[in-house]
């Protein structure tokens, strides 16, 4: 079952932000009374009612035409309005549920209504946000937003203090509830699912043909489970393979405010119903910042992945340069470092028949499950080989642990303090799971529960 997206739509300086802010509960997005702060894609989780959704926060809708109360827009912001409105456009349609934020200060604008207009033609879920309703004359004003003809409530509220957050989460997931089960709940599949994932032109497209074309491979196109997508399901050694293909996600900063904020939508989509992430890197441009951000959304989303630099036949090489590669690789993908790489071209070919073979010992590693008593003893050996250390007098003690699940990995461990448990410590053990047993390419969870003996009293 996938995560519902939810998008905050609306003009600039509305409140998207600090709405934002206040549902994952965090400061993540930069908010600031300057229209236009929000620049790159900001998402992130909320959970209400046991519900989890993906919340994508987006820079303010501009539609400036010969409006009076829209602000001048600088030249080179005006060049970019026809592609900020598609953007949107992209963005509404992958959403779930839309929340359009308006200002209980301000009214109804002529720019609120154009965004409403928009938002009619997508017969999408649509919620109204009042935002800035602080007192009970503003909760009164914000009645006046009934007039756009949007979905059936207007909730007032305050971003800033919370007022009114707890009726606008429970429409939200209300109307998860109320959509086609379809909608969330992906047929049974037990295919292996692969995500491939990148810059644009780095070379997905070719990977996938490629793929495609190798012996032993019966290939059906079917219709993917989010709009707009086509995966190609092949059967690799008798092994049933979903290849979802995804947009390239463009460099950050690269062009004005609004144009890049939501082909990551898609991806984020991908990488919920995949089970191993590609991710493709140009080997001649080396490692971008971009692709250390893609890296960090497949890590979020705790896919198994393997890091495949494309184009090897297009860079000269000595004895040297592969190793060089790995080493910068390796130091820019720190956080990612149990992800195998492989290099390859997918325009020759070269090396094109690693990449399955090393998606599917991936995915193996994911499914590993370790004994509960061999795992005892890998903590045992552990805290002998490199105890504990501590500047308080007392010492981290860890009592037993189990393995609670697979896909991924994911232990819990009794300790005796979560206030001496230092993040070294939590590394460490990481690293003498995976020199004991490997998971190659995926990553592994551990989680901690405070466990009193008689002794510790």
């Amino acid at each position: 079952m996938r995560k519902p997206i939810v998008a905050l739509v609306g003009r600039p300086n509305v409140g998207k932000s600090t709405l934002f802010n206040r549902l994952i509960g965090e400061q993540r997005s930069v908010t600031s009374e300057i229209a236009g702060t929000t620049r790159d894609r900001i998402y992130g989780d909320a959970d209400w009612r046991g519900v989890v959704f993906t919340l994508v926060d987006t820079g303010g809708i501009e539609m400036y035409e010969a409006h009076t109360d829209a602000p001048p827009l600088s030249e080179a912001s005006a060049d970019f309005v026809p592609q900020i409105r598609a953007q949107a456009m992209i963005a509404i349609q992958d959403a779930d549920v839309v929340v359009m934020l308006v200002d209980a200060a301000q009214g109804i604008t002529a720019a609120d209504q154009e965004v409403a207009e928009i938002l009619r033609r997508t017969q999408k879920p649509i919620i109204i946000a009042a935002n800035k309703a602080d007192n009970e004359a503003r909760r009164t004003d914000a009645l006046e937003f009934y007039a756009l003809g949007l979905g059936e409530a207007v909730y007032p509220i305050s971003a800033l203090h919370g007022t009114g957050t707890g009726d606008l989460l429970d429409a939200i997931v209300d109307s998860f509830r109320r959509a086609p089960a379809e909608d969330f709940d992906a047929p049974e599949d037990d295919s292996l699912k692969i995500a491939i994932v990148g810059r644009p032109n780095v070379g997905k497209s070719s990977l996938l043909n490629r793929l495609l074309g190798e012996e032993r491979v019966i290939v059906s196109p079917i219709p993917g489970t989010t709009r707009d997508a086509i995966d190609t399901q092949l059967r690799w050694e008798g092994m049933p393979v979903t290849l979802i293909d995804t947009a390239g996600l463009r460099r950050r900063g690269s062009i004005a405010p609004g144009i890049e904020k939501f082909s990551v939508i898609r991806t984020l989509k991908a990488l919920e119903r995949a089970d191993v992430a590609l991710l493709m890197l140009d080997a001649t441009e080396g490692v971008t910042a971009q692709d250390t951000h893609i890296a960090g959304m497949i890590k979020d989303a705790q896919r198994s992945c393997v890091i495949v630099v494309n184009k090897w036949d297009a860079i000269e090489k000595d004895e040297h340069t592969m190793n060089e590669f790995t080493r910068i690789i390796r130091q820019r993908f720190d956080f990612i470092s149990y992800a195998p790489i492989l290099f390859i071209s997918a325009l020759t070919g070269q090396r094109i028949h690693t990449v399955l073979p090393t998606a599917a010992r991936v995915q193996e590693e994911r499914l590993t499950r370790i004994p509960t008593s061999a795992f005892n003893e890998l903590l045992r050996e552990a805290q002998l080989r490199h105890a504990p250390t501590s500047g308080t007098g007392r010492r981290l003690k860890i009592y037993y642990g189990t393995q609670v699940r697979v896909d991924p990995p994911t232990f819990l461990l009794y300790i005796n303090s979560r206030d001496l448990l230092h993040f070294s410590y939590e590394r460490y053990l990481e690293n003498q799971i995976r020199e004991a047993y490997g998971f190659l390419g995926t990553p592994i969870r551990l989680s901690f529960r405070e466990h009193k003996r008689s002794e510790d009293d």
